[in-house]
């Protein structure tokens, strides 16, 4: 039988005591179990990574599985958890919170890159894993040398990570797309017949835009951009309190 999620998530802090199990030893450990299932998610996607799929890569029975996991639910928590305690640590020791928040947006996004089914997890679960909290702590301490209170550091924070998620789902979308260019060159002279005069605006910024991206969306323009207004947004708010 599995054990608790939580005792689980938290295995490695466990004594030797409270990790004594009956029966035969397994021949898989939990970490080696969560490390092929995150090989797999990330080699075939998560919908494809079922506790039959990632028992058979094991050459494991699926009932062997359910010895280390209680659920596909918790597989993937323990998952996302494992990532998160694999992110480095880098040290921004005497840089300002400003270059500390850029390395965290980066951090986050790389992670997210690598591992792309993670922004199809949405589990708050996650939050108790030991992973999870050490990489909380470590980012919260990008406002240290602010006078954010407790909440709003939170919140700070937040809206950083929020903004690198839906970054990370739009670079993943663009990705999944078949490149513009070649449909552009040919619906370009076609589109224009029907536009004319019309919609001067939109012809001359869209035309300027799309030339600099070559199509009508570029994720890395809209990445650097919106960092850096997400950046900008959180130090009105800093600096107007520190001036007071």
């Amino acid at each position: 039988m599995a054990e608790n999620l939580v005792d689980l998530l938290w295995r490695k802090d466990a004594s030797p005591r409270t990790t004594v199990r009956r029966g035969p030893r397994a021949r898989l450990s939990v970490d080696e179990v969560v490390a092929g299932a995150i090989e797999l998610a990330d080699t075939q996607g998560v919908d494809a990574m079922t506790i039959r799929a990632l028992a058979q890569s094991l050459e494991l029975t699926t009932m062997s599985i359910y010895t280390h996991v209680s659920s596909r639910a918790d597989l993937l928590v323990l998952m996302v958890d494992e990532l998160h305690a694999r992110m480095p640590a880098t040290s921004d020791e005497g840089a300002g919170w400003r270059a500390r928040a850029r390395r965290v947006a980066e951090d986050n996004l790389a992670l997210l890159r690598a591992h792309p089914w993670m922004s199809d997890i949405d589990d708050a679960r996650v939050a108790v894993g030991p992973g999870t909290i050490a990489k909380y702590d470590r980012e919260l301490r990008v406002f240290e040398d602010t006078d954010l209170a407790d909440v709003e550091r939170d919140a700070a924070l937040s809206f950083v990570l929020d903004f690198v998620a839906a970054t990370a789902s739009r670079m993943r979308e663009s990705a999944e797309r078949e490149q513009f260019g070649p449909f552009w060159a040919e619906a370009a002279p076609r589109l224009s017949t029907y536009l004319g005069d019309r919609f001067p605006l939109a012809q001359s910024v869209g035309r300027a835009a799309g030339e600099a991206m070559d199509g009508p969306y570029d994720a890395d323009v809209a990445w650097r951009f919106g960092l850096g207004r997400v950046i900008d947004g959180l130090a009105g708010i800093i600096s107007d309190r520190s001036a007071r």
